[in-house]
């Protein structure tokens, strides 16, 4: 069987339109977060930033199979979170999509946290000096200022959430021909011992993850 051949099969394909519905949805939830939870953070010191800033870098630090476990407690039917909410999340779509947003969150917002906290901070109070509002402040001084830290942090937060697994098994189940993602699948292809279909969704895998690296590059040398 050739490569055209392997790329046609449903098997191929499901797994990776599946994959691109979730980046989108999770890249855009990651555009808007890291803005918004950047900002948080710096904008003083209380219990609850120390909460969400330890919720937000947890999952840089806590295995992946692990979070997924805890996320599956909280939103699942039985769940203190998942029993309020009007649909399932585990098992599903949300599911998956919730699980590439939690795995890319720290890539994205830490580095504008780590901007905000820079000389754009004193641009901001100087803003603020001169009369102008936290919203002015925001939109015209602060967000012009972190544009490059945002797209480094969505990028890097995309490559991750492309590759998650271990909080996808969790939340999704890798049912088949609803939640099982390309890289899921490459588990699946190799456990049925179909290795040129394993490989070429490897590939598929590499060349996004090379595109990435390329947007990467350019974005530092700008």
């Amino acid at each position: 069987m050739n490569v055209l051949d392997i790329l046609a099969q449903p098997e191929t394909t499901g797994p990776l339109v599946l994959t691109l519905k979730v980046l989108a949805v999770s890249g855009l939830l990651h555009l808007v977060s890291s803005i918004l939870l950047g900002y948080y953070l710096t904008s003083g010191k209380s219990t609850m930033r120390s909460v969400v800033d330890f919720l937000v870098t947890l999952p840089l630090v806590f295995p992946p199979i692990a979070t997924g476990f805890i996320l599956l407690i909280l939103l699942g039917r039985a769940g203190f979170i998942g029993q309020v909410l009007p649909v399932d999340i585990v098992f599903s779509f949300p599911g998956v999509v919730i699980a590439a947003f939690v795995a890319g969150l720290p890539l994205v917002v830490k580095p504008v946290e780590a901007a905000l906290r820079g000389n754009v901070k004193q641009l901001a109070e100087a803003s603020r000096v001169l009369g102008k509002s936290e919203w002015q402040t925001f939109w015209f001084v602060l967000l012009p200022n972190v544009k490059r830290n945002v797209a480094s942090g969505w990028f890097l937060a995309l490559g991750r959430s492309l590759g998650e697994v271990g909080i996808t098994l969790m939340l999704g189940g890798n049912i088949i021909g609803r939640t099982n993602t390309l890289s899921l699948e490459i588990y699946n292809a190799v456990f049925s011992g179909e290795f040129e279909r394993a490989l070429v969704l490897s590939a598929i895998i590499g060349i996004f993850s090379l595109t990435i690296f390329i947007a990467l590059k350019k974005l530092s040398a700008v």
